[in-house]
């Protein structure tokens, strides 16, 4: 019996393609050696010199694609045409992929309600409306990848009511767009209440936000809190309004690492009133940017009370704020009251105002003034950080708060009998699994192929998914920190050439077996050091967020692993099989890094311990 050479076998499954439905079972493929799991694992065994086991978790990630699916996407990505097969193409390959909307839901009933609602264009919603409630409340909660827009909505709309509660709660990657929402509107007010609270990566924007209008009332409460990452835009907010009170009440407290913009907000407003109340406390390294805020606005009264309370480190930036403005009342009480040393810069703040009245009261720290305003200034209890670096002490109650409990701990923890804390070890990211080599060769990944990047993965200016590709662009192309060597990989393959670069061929890779005990106690049980516990280099690799896996691997020199066994603290029955990375040379992190928060010390003076999460991994050299 006469057999086909191997590249006419290719062409004869590229032939079958075009004449079949993209959407070909994998189980109907699992016999096939041109599969990516099949090519992974004649690469495993060509790139990796030992008899161990292979790893079932790292295998259970690669591409679910069928061999004919990826000759035939292959072929799309060659020809720069993906794009116009990509919802296909995300779903086959179990990729992280936007919506496209749907139409936009412009007719609507007078009062409507909106719950159990997703992925919807409220386009030209509500213009001209007169009266009436709109309500979204349990609207998109506890999707993943929740993409809305609100474009236009109440625009010269008179005395409508927009409810937003508990709105998108415990969402992953959330993108809303409220462009234009409500200009020219007279009365009526908009409430945002428990928004985006507990998610993942928002991106949220509020481009020309109630301009033009009249009397309209704003209130943002308890809007993104103990929200990850993720950005906050409010771009002409308020412009040109007239008497329209602004409440930010709780905005993002306890959140970790939010960025807030108010860009041209409340400019040339008349008798606006804003206030700011618990915004940003308690938050992990928050950054706030208020740029040409409240410029040439009339009699506008600005409340800042409690801002940035408690916050470990972040950076605010107020540029031109109320510049060229008359009247203006800003008052500043128990601003930027922060652990470790925050930055604040005021740049042009109130130059060229008349009459304008600004106070801080009890302000700090590590401020800086220029080109400010010398009338009408008044600083009480300002407490700047004096040159020697000094820090206010973080409570332990705090530390919980910024740092979970268990997530970073000392070498000495890891001994049989220590009960200890287990941090939240589960996945947040989307579920998404890793392209065939054949694919991602011939896909762009630059920042400068991000404009083709976003034409193949329909991402739109300034949404969630260009976010998410410019950020992780970032990271990739960062320059390595001194001794470390770096590399993303978006194929099991490119791992393994990465790993087996810096460790050698004879490697073994590991992980925390489950997620059993994530948020409770645990209980050590046996334990064994990765090569005998001595000091080695290891291999570790996180999730990046982007449209398929991606890994940002990294070396990690001057570390011990551990294996142990991790028991419930009162049945003594083991539940999990942990793996642990201790760093042992901390003297170049960051002063405000979680870990010296949690364990009260600085970098270089002590070492510092984790678990890897699920879905993480190290790899080391094998026993």
């Amino acid at each position: 019996m006469h057999t086909l050479p191997a590249p006419l076998l290719v062409l004869l499954y590229l032939f079958i393609f075009l004449l079949s439905p993209l959407n070909v079972p994998a189980a109907a493929d699992e016999d096939n050696p041109f599969t990516p799991k099949a090519f992974l694992n004649r690469y495993w065994n060509k790139e990796v010199r030992n008899d161990l086991p292979k790893p079932t978790f790292l295998f259970s990630k690669v591409s679910p694609l069928t061999a004919v699916q990826s000759a035939a996407f292959a072929k799309l990505a060659a020809q720069n045409a993906l794009s116009s097969r990509l919802p296909e193409f995300c779903s086959a390959a179990n990729l992280l992929c936007f919506p496209d909307l749907s139409p936009s839901l412009a007719k609507h009933e007078s009062t409507s309600n909106f719950a159990v609602y997703s992925n919807k264009n409220f386009t030209t919603y509500g213009t001209q409306r007169s009266g009436g409630i709109d309500s979204f409340k349990n609207y998109s909660n506890g999707d993943n990848v929740v993409v809305d827009s609100f474009r236009r909505y109440s625009h010269e709309a008179l005395g409508h009511t927009d409810q937003f509660s508990a709105y998108g709660t415990d969402t992953n990657v959330p993108d809303q767009s409220f462009n234009t929402y409500a200009s020219k509107a007279v009365g009526g007010n908009g409430g945002f209440t428990t928004y985006e609270q507990s998610v993942n990566v928002p991106n949220l924007r509020f481009t020309t936000y109630s301009s033009d209008a009249t009397g309209r009332s704003q209130s943002f409460k308890s809007y993104s809190e103990n929200a990850n990452a993720g950005d906050q835009s409010f771009v002409n907010y308020g412009k040109r309004g007239n008497g329209g009170p602004n409440e930010f009440t709780g905005y993002g407290t306890n959140a970790n690492v939010i960025g807030s913009g108010f860009s041209s907000y409340g400019a040339n407003g008349n008798g606006a009133n804003d206030t700011f109340t618990n915004y940003g406390n308690e938050q992990n390294n928050p950054q706030n940017n208020f740029r040409s805020y409240g410029d040439g606005g009339n009699g506008a009264i600005e409340s800042f009370s409690s801002y940035r309370d408690q916050a470990n480190v972040g950076d605010d930036s107020f540029q031109s704020y109320s510049k060229n403005s008359n009247s203006a009342k800003v008052n500043f009480a128990n601003y930027g009251k922060s652990f470790n040393e925050g930055t604040d810069k005021f740049s042009g703040y109130g130059q060229n105002g008349n009459g304008q009245s600004v106070g801080f009261k009890t302000y700090g720290v590590n401020t800086t003034f220029k080109d400010y305003a010398k009338q009408g200034i008044s600083f009480a209890k300002y407490s700047n950080v004096s040159s020697g670096g000094a820090k206010m002490s973080v409570s332990e109650s705090l530390a919980k708060r910024w740092v979970e409990p268990g997530k970073f701990f000392r070498e000495s923890m890891l001994r049989k009998g220590t009960v200890m804390a287990m941090p939240d070890i589960r996945d947040k990211m989307p579920k998404r699994s890793f392209l065939p080599r054949s694919i991602l060769s011939k896909l762009p990944f630059s920042s400068s192929k991000l404009e083709v990047m976003k034409q193949i993965f329909h991402a739109g200016d300034n949404s969630s998914m260009e976010t998410m590709m410019t950020e992780t662009l970032r990271d990739c192309e960062r320059t390595p920190s001194a001794g470390e060597t770096k590399r993303c990989v978006g194929s099991v393959e490119d791992m393994i050439d990465f790993a087996t670069s810096v460790l050698g061929r004879n490697v073994v890779v590991r992980t925390t077996e489950n997620t059993k005990g994530s948020k409770g106690n645990i209980m050590i049980g046996a334990v064994k050091g990765i090569e005998g516990g001595k000091v080695t280099e290891s291999v570790s690799c996180h999730q990046s967020l982007f449209p398929y896996l991606l890994y940002y691997c990294h070396s990690v020199p001057k570390v011990r692993v551990y294996e142990a066994e991790l028991l419930d603290p009162t049945s003594k029955a083991t539940i999990n099989h942990g793996v642990a990375i201790c760093h042992l040379d901390t003297s170049a992190w960051s002063p405000a890094h979680g870990a010296f928060i949690a364990l009260g010390s600085a970098p270089g003076r002590v070492e510092v311990c984790h678990w890897i999460f699920e879905n993480d991994m190290t790899w080391s050299v094998a026993d």
